[in-house]
This record gives structure tokens, C-alpha cells and sequence, in this order.
């Protein structure tokens, strides 16, 4: 069975309607949006005990396409969005569920939840239309307030991160475009991050749950699409745009 369908039958049971729940009777229906099942895993082992959180993670998806599947057919009040996802990225699902976002009635409203503190990656979202962004460092009872506070309609951010949108909200210029970095793919510009921080591929691939022969496959795709000849002129070139 897939995820996408799972998803459709845990919501089936809980019914669009309920407003029963705990955490003082506040209650709010979840969708969680990662390509990583471990994490998701342990994102609803942390917040969806519902009768003490008031979060009920009413369905799951892996990619852009389950999502849009999953987000149309439960309609919850937030979603919990990865920003890299297989098909297109949540800028991607963001965009096929514009008119959710945009139902006064009964709004879908999405909090990101990614690795990535990357200013383009926030911008991106946010510019998509996402009511929020939090890091993965987030504690479970932190997550459980962003959640309520975004289907409430109020903005969250993890700290120093809300300063991204101000300054690209406060400027009337647009950011340039940046033809070298937009032939990089999201995973490898994540890679390209890490890589430029001094981590290992070691620490790579368990801070991005992939292989380190993965993480091996990313670096050479990035050095050789941006004719760089090794790890240090990888930093340099990195460094020089502001992306560690």
C-alpha cells in the first residue's frame, strides 16, 4: 500500500470535522510532508500523541506528488513541509495547493521543517507562500507551538532565520539570478553547504540520511558541474556567495 494511500484512510477515520482533542482542548490535523520515513517516524513518535499534544498527524507523504495527493484529500490545518523533496521540492507543492492556501473558508496552512538554514531556501518558501520555517534542531514541545501558532495565522521562524525575509522583503530589488548555482540540484547544494562548513562525508550522509557513497556521487556532480577541481576551491567558491 502506498503512503499516499495510508494517509487517505487515517484521515478517513479522524473525519475533516473534529475539533475534539487535548492539550486544554486545542486540536489541530497535521499532515507531514519528508522524504526520509525515519524522520517522519520519529516526528509523529514526538508530537502526535494527540490527547496530550492536541496534534493529529492525519496523513504522510514522501515526494511532491503524494503530497498534493495527500494535502487535497485530508485537507488539514498545517502542514509540516521538507524543504528537498523528490519532484520538485516544497516550493513545488506549494504552488499546486496555491488554492488551498488562498480558501479563506478553510485554509492549508504550511509550516516548513527542514536541515536547511540556507537564505535562499527560506526566502523560497516563504515567497511560496508558507506561513513559516523551523530547523530540524527544533524540540518536540517548540514544534508543537509553531504548529498551533501557524493555524492560528501568526508567522514562525526559527531564530536568526527571520531576518532572511526582512531583508529580502525590505529590498525592491530582486536577487540575481545565479546561473552556476541553479545548475545544482537541492540535494546537491545541501551537500555543497556541508562540504563548505568542514564537515565530513561521514557526517554528511548521517546528517542527510543518505550513503556516504551518495554523499561521494553529490560532491564529484557538483565539483564537475561547476568546474571546481577539488574540496578547497568547493569552499572558496561557496564562501564567495554567502551559502555556508
Amino acid at each position: 500500500m502506498s503512503e499516499a494511500t495510508e494517509a487517505n484512510g487515517t484521515a478517513g477515520a479522524a473525519g475533516p470535522g473534529r475539533s475534539d482533542g487535548g492539550a486544554g482542548g486545542r486540536h489541530v490535523r497535521v499532515v507531514l510532508v519528508d522524504d526520509h520515513r525515519m524522520f517522519r517516524t520519529g516526528v509523529q513518535a514526538e508530537i502526535g500523541q494527540t490527547a496530550e499534544t492536541g496534534v493529529e498527524v492525519v496523513g504522510e507523504a514522501a515526494d511532491v506528488d503524494q503530497a498534493v495527493t495527500v494535502i487535497t484529500t485530508t485537507r488539514p490545518e498545517v502542514v509540516l513541509l521538507d524543504v528537498h523533496l523528490p519532484g520538485g521540492g516544497g516550493v513545488e507543492v506549494l504552488r499546486r495547493c496555491a488554492a488551498l492556501t488562498a480558501d479563506a473558508a478553510r485554509p492549508v496552512r504550511f509550516l516548513a521543517l527542514s536541515v536547511s538554514d540556507a537564505a535562499e531556501d527560506v526566502i523560497g518558501v516563504i515567497r511560496g507562500g508558507a506561513r513559516g520555517y523551523v530547523t530540524k534542531t527544533i524540540t518536540g514541545t517548540d514544534l508543537v507551538d509553531s504548529i498551533f501558532r501557524v493555524q492560528e495565522g501568526d508567522a514562525v521562524f526559527s531564530p536568526r532565520l527571520a531576518g532572511f525575509v526582512l531583508d529580502a522583503f525590505a529590498s525592491t530589488d530582486a536577487p540575481p539570478v545565479d546561473e552556476d548555482l541553479d545548475r545544482l540540484t537541492q540535494r546537491e547544494r545541501e551537500v555543497l553547504r556541508l562540504i563548505a562548513r568542514g564537515y565530513a562525508y561521514k557526517e554528511i550522509a548521517k546528517q542527510l540520511f543518505i550513503s556516504v557513497k551518495t554523499v561521494e556521487s553529490h560532491v564529484s556532480a557538483v565539483l564537475r558541474k561547476l568546474q571546481l577541481s577539488n574540496r578547497h576551491e568547493l569552499t572558496r567558491w561557496a564562501t564567495a556567495r554567502r551559502l555556508v
